[in-house]
């Protein structure tokens, strides 16, 4: 299939860490882009990364089908960038947020003649996982290869960058608390993919016809034990934090018991669905496309980029003038 020229393209969730990058990605191609989210005004800084009038911003539900047939009408692609770590109540259910609106989405694109389609999906998607996360995931990726058999699928593994989740979430721990946890004894294994390498591999996916139909699972240049990783963020931070192993057996009914913090729309440090995934290594399958196959070949790494940003967890932040121990 052709490579497809720069038109429209609608970015669901196109305001979150991975979808900002994206929007940078796909602006200095040249597409027009509309990003539709709950509340537009909260995603306004966007604005900024494309040229005056190249992006615009949409209010969409996505659990509404009018509101997604709206976003997506005159759109040439669509990228469904929508998930959440954690569940929940209702609207923020796995599997309303991640198999109901993966499947409107990929309805109203194919009624709408929109020509290329690319679903965000994760590492660890399976049907059989024992994670409800993995299971959704994977059951998006259903839904989608369904109504739109030419869907372009990526499966990135732990995300890293400025504004992540993960390194972000340890060295603020490590912060305040003088233990962190060895979840499992720190023994699975990430492939840590850099945001901005996420980014050019969904502008890559909506563009090259080569990638139609296909799935792809996007991991960095190093892999990295859960111990390793925490080794990284006690050494950036200066923080020399006890590493303490915490039993999976350990790990579940804490997890349990800290997802109920949710129910007050507070984000969990850690739910049992998260323990279940770190029983499984988070790296890219032998016979996987991955990056290279989109082209993307000088992808950044976890150590050369994580000092750049956790700096700011050090005794002294940035005037430190090596971290503090």
């Amino acid at each position: 299939m052709a490579d497809l020229a720069p038109g429209v393209v609608t970015l669901f969730g196109g305001s979150g860490f991975i979808g900002s990058q994206a929007v940078r990605a796909l602006a200095r191609r040249g597409w027009r882009i509309r990003i539709a989210v709950r509340n537009p005004v909260l995603a306004i800084e966007i604005q900024p990364l494309g040229d005056p009038g190249q992006i615009q911003f949409l209010r969409c539900d996505v659990t509404n089908p009018a509101d997604v047939a709206a976003a997506v009408r005159g759109s040439d692609a669509v990228v469904n960038l929508v998930g959440v770590l954690h569940e929940g109540g209702g609207k923020r259910a796995f599997k309303a947020v991640h198999v109901e609106a993966a499947k409107t989405i990929a309805e109203a694109a194919k009624a709408a003649g929109v020509r290329r389609l690319v679903q965000i999906s994760a590492i660890g998607a399976d049907a059989n996982s024992a994670s409800a996360y993995g299971r959704s995931k994977a059951q998006a990726e259903a839904e989608v290869r369904t109504v739109y058999p030419d869907a372009v699928i990526l499966r990135p593994s732990l995300v890293f960058g400025a504004s992540d989740g993960f390194l972000n979430r340890f060295a603020s721990m490590a912060t305040f608390s003088p233990v962190l946890p060895l979840i499992g004894g720190g023994e699975t294994k990430f492939q840590p993919v850099y945001v901005g390498d996420v980014a050019e591999a969904i502008a890559r996916g909506v563009i090259r016809g080569d990638a139609v139909g296909k799935t792809f699972e996007l991991g960095g240049p190093s892999t990295y034990s859960f111990r390793e990783i925490l080794e990284l963020v006690r050494r950036e931070t200066g923080r020399n934090r006890l590493l303490a192993p915490l039993p999976f057996f350990v790990a579940q009914p804490l997890g349990s018991l800290l997802s109920l913090v949710g129910v007050l729309g507070v984000t969990p440090p850690l739910t049992r669905d998260q323990v279940l995934m770190l029983e499984h290594d988070n790296v890219v399958s032998p016979n996987a496309a991955t990056l290279a196959d989109l082209g993307v070949t000088h992808t950044t790494g976890m150590e050369s980029t994580a000092p750049t940003y956790l700096w700011k967890y050090r005794v002294g932040g940035q005037f430190a003038a090596s971290p503090a121990h």
